[in-house]
């Protein structure tokens, strides 16, 4: 499991939640796989409580099962659940974009731009965890330029599941679109073409259904 620094003022329950929601994103917790409570606190070096803690919110939304004193079952892909945490995603990210037309300003245009530039030389050289987390940091960039960062919060639980899709299709996908997709969005924005720029990120984030049959073909063992 890889185990990042513990930040500053963060409690002991939110760090024990972060570290696991990104080793099920990463799949370094694989689905169908057992984890232990006692296990997850020792590498963690936390006490059993924050971890039992994490474990029961992260069950509220699915990704894992608690089963009483057997463990814990990091759960299978379900693209039930995918579809329901992009379907979330697809309607807040679209709506907002006519307000990000409206008041986007010169300087955050250039930041996207130059985030999406650095998406392209991570993508090309595939370090795909820094592709992954300047992709993420593009979408949350649309929802602060918007004024809506307390909506993209809480979104955020349940986009574990698109998440972990996410990070499969950077190793399974031969030809990902998410840089291509993601400069058409900007140019729109540009243009202030809130139309086609909703147009232009629902495609976006329809992308999981057409690579889903490459998924399943690398990721056999992992799907319900």
């Amino acid at each position: 499991m890889h185990i990042s620094e513990r930040n500053p003022k963060e409690t002991a329950r939110d760090y024990a939640l972060r570290t696991l929601r990104d080793n099920i994103v990463r799949l370094e917790l694989e689905p169908g796989s057992m984890v232990s409570e006692n296990v997850l606190a020792s590498e963690m070096g936390l006490s059993r409580t924050p971890v039992r803690e994490a474990l029961i919110e992260l069950s509220k939304v699915k990704i894992v099962e608690i089963l009483s004193q057997r463990g814990c079952l990091i759960s299978l892909v379900d693209y039930a659940l995918v579809e329901e945490s992009r379907f979330l995603r697809t309607t807040l990210e679209c709506a907002i974009l006519d307000e990000v037309c409206k008041t986007a300003s010169q300087e955050q245009l250039v930041r996207l731009q130059a985030n999406i530039a650095m998406q392209d030389f991570y993508l090309k050289n595939q370090e795909s965890d820094k592709l992954m987390q300047l992709d993420d940091e593009f979408h949350a960039m649309l929802f602060e330029i918007a004024g809506k960062m307390l909506t993209h919060h809480i979104t955020e639980s349940l986009s574990i599941h698109d998440d972990r899709i996410r990070n499969m299709a950077l190793y399974a996908v031969k030809d990902l679109k998410v840089v291509e997709d993601h400069r058409a969005i900007l140019q729109a924005l540009m243009e202030r073409n809130a139309e086609r720029a909703a147009e232009l990120m629902h495609r976006h984030l329809s992308r999981y259904k057409v690579e889903e049959e490459s998924l399943r073909e690398r990721y056999a063992g992992y799907f319900k």
